[in-house]
This record gives C-alpha cells, structure tokens and sequence, in this order.
C-alpha cells in the first residue's frame, strides 16, 4: 500500500501546530479554571456537598495530648526548696468536633456552635487515667490570692475551712479526677458563701467545661462575596470586639476560628485566629516549606513576641499586667482567678522561668506552637 509521504507530514505539522496551540493556551487558562475551582469549592455552601459536610462534621480526628507536672517533693516547697517536677503522659484523648445551630445570613456570613467531646484513647497514651498525679492545689492557692482583699475575719474563717475540708496547698487526685472533676467540700463552701467566684457549681476539675460544650457562637464569612474572607471571623457571641484588655489592639476579633484558612497562600502570609481558650486572638507566621507524603506544605510557627511581655514587645502591652515574657496572663477572662498561660516547658520564655522550677527541658522540636498548611 503506497503512502503520500507528503499527507502524512502535513498531518503531523497540523497536530504538532495545534499542540503547540492547546497547550500554550493552557498555560494560562489552565491555572484560571483551577483556581475558579478551588474559589467554587471553599466557599462554604451547602450545594458544595463534600466540603460543606467536611466542614460541618470534621471527618479529621482531632487528638489532645494532655501532660502533668508530677511534684516530686512536695513537702521540701514547704521548707522553701525549689520545686522539682517530672512529666508525666501523655494522656491523649480524641476530640469531636460537630457544628450545629448552623444559620446563614444574607451578608454572606453564617453563624454556628461548634459541640467539642473528648474520648480517652488508652493505645496512644503513655499510662491510664487511674494514675495518681501531686499537683498544686490550684483551688486553696487561687482563693488565697483573690482573697487578699476580703477583711481579716472573713479571711481568717475561709483559712480555718481550708484546714477543716482538709485542704493543702497540693493535691494527689488520679488523671481522670483532675481532667473530669472530682467532689470538692471546699467547692461546694466558696459556691455557697462566694458565689460566682468559681465557673461551675459541680465537680471541680481542668476540663470539666470542656466536655460536651461548645466554643460560644461564632459567625464567619462564607467566602460568598470574597474568597480572601472565608472562614474569617465577623463576630463571637455577637462580638466584634473584646473587653477583657487595656487596649483596643488586643481586644480585636481577627482571622478565622482556628480550624481553616482562605486558600492562595504565600511565605508572606500569615495565619490569624481567634482562640476562645486563649481568650484573645493569636497569629502564626511562615517559617520554612516542607513536605509530607508528597504534599507540599507551608510551616507557621508562633512568633517569640507571641506571649512576650509589654516591656519587650510594646503592642503586649495592652495584655498585663505582665510577668516575665513567655507568661500570658488570663486572670481577666477566668473569673480574676491568677492563671497564666505559656508554652509547655516555658518555651520561648524569659531564662530565668527556668530557674524556678527543676526539671523543666524546652525545645523547639517538643514544644514549640506549629501548624502545616498545604498553601
């Protein structure tokens, strides 16, 4: 069978050429159509099937891995030694997470509360809930210091019941009774004689109001009018401003809820959120690329000037009275109670925390704030 040479050169010229033509116009359509996919399937939406549901019921198991300062000696404290420590855990639990209440409003915002349930996850912790833990008695040494104001007699009763209820300034509970609360006669005198002075008038324990609660009520930008405001918070419980520090600064609502971000990031982003925990917005910044399984991922770390006092970084200011940096003082939004957040170990801290305190090791790699994101 003869073939026309000349045909079939003429065909691949006309291949090659439209080739050349598809795929220079790709080129720049391509990443266009892309990216009107990405900005159609973040907004949050119930017609986007999967990613509203993915956003609506967190399909990501969430793990809180909870360590305790086991005091060594405790009864030397009392004769003025320093305090020496040993870590112990973690104790990890799952978390689940379930928005409901779910309402959208017509300026491209929806409101929800987000329900949080722990699970104890014994293959992954490092010892059981039954172990027994010293710790200090944060109720005698938190009521010691609120109390200071009160008039000597009251005082002096309040010290006798201390004593009475059998109450010292440590405490040897199990994990589970310090996580979930424990009966308390002490808790049940300061709800009936300083009532309000606790925030619940049942067991006393660290997470005894986080269970089965919610975050408060959030409203978030859908996206719907701006990709660059999804998942940006407009409001908490019908907040757009706090009232817990000194100066409007840091009492600003920014960035998301701390769960996702709006998509295109660059090395020059950053990622604000509002953390009700924390009682105040934070902000992570880019540190280094990096990768994991293929991904591409963008690492954001927590800035030292995060917790850093107001003689170091003038805007913290708005948030002391301040301690040493590294200490972040929550007393204002935990009922005046003296409570201070830090980094575990008090990483990123001023030295001289250290020398407090024995047995204390910080690390970036163990204890610094991170968060990778695919950008």
């Amino acid at each position: 069978m003869a073939v026309n040479k000349s045909k079939v050169s003429a065909g691949f010229i006309v291949v090659g050429v439209l080739a050349v033509f598809f795929g220079t116009v790709l080129v720049f359509v391509g990443p266009i159509i892309i990216n009107d996919q990405v900005v159609k399937n973040t907004i949050i939406d119930p017609k986007n099937d999967l990613s509203y549901t993915m956003w609506k019921d967190i399909p990501v198991p969430f793990f809180m891995s909870v360590y305790f300062f086991h005091v060594l000696n405790p009864q030397e404290i009392l004769n003025g030694e320093k305090p020496m420590v040993e870590q112990r855990g973690p104790y990890v639990y799952r978390k689940q997470c379930q928005k409901t209440n779910i309402t959208f409003h017509p300026n491209s915002t929806v409101s929800y509360r987000e329900y949080r349930t722990y699970f104890f996850e014994p293959s992954m912790s490092v010892g059981n809930e039954s172990d027994v833990i010293t710790i200090p008695n944060m109720l005698v040494l938190s009521a010691a210091v609120m109390l200071e104001d009160l008039p000597y007699a009251l005082r002096l009763l309040i010290s006798a019941t201390f004593k009475t209820f059998d109450e010292g300034p440590f405490l040897t509970k199990t994990v589970g009774e310090l996580m979930w609360g424990y009966e308390s006669k002490l808790v049940e005198f300061l709800n009936t004689y300083l009532p309000g002075m606790l925030p619940s008038s049942g067991k006393f324990g660290f997470f005894a109001e986080f269970n089965n609660s919610n975050t408060g009520l959030f409203t978030i930008h859908t996206g719907r009018d701006d990709i660059r405001n999804v998942h940006k918070v407009d409001s908490w419980n019908g907040l757009t401003e706090l009232s817990y520090w000194r100066t409007p600064q840091c009492n600003m609502i920014n960035g998301t809820a701390g769960q996702m971000w709006p998509p295109f990031m660059t090395k020059e982003s950053t990622l604000p959120f509002y953390s009700p925990d924390a009682c105040r917005s934070l902000e992570l910044v880019y540190q280094r690329p990096g990768e994991m399984n293929g991904i591409p991922l963008y690492r954001y770390v927590a800035p030292k000037t995060m917790f850093a006092n107001g003689t170091d970084y003038a805007p913290n200011e708005g948030f002391c009275p301040c301690r040493q940096s590294g200490l972040l003082n929550v007393s204002s939004c935990r009922h005046n109670s003296p409570v201070f957040i830090s980094h575990p170990h008090f990483f990123n801290a001023d030295p001289v925390l250290l020398d407090y305190v024995l047995g204390l090791h910080p690390t970036e790699e163990e204890h610094g704030l991170f968060i990778d994101i695919h950008p």
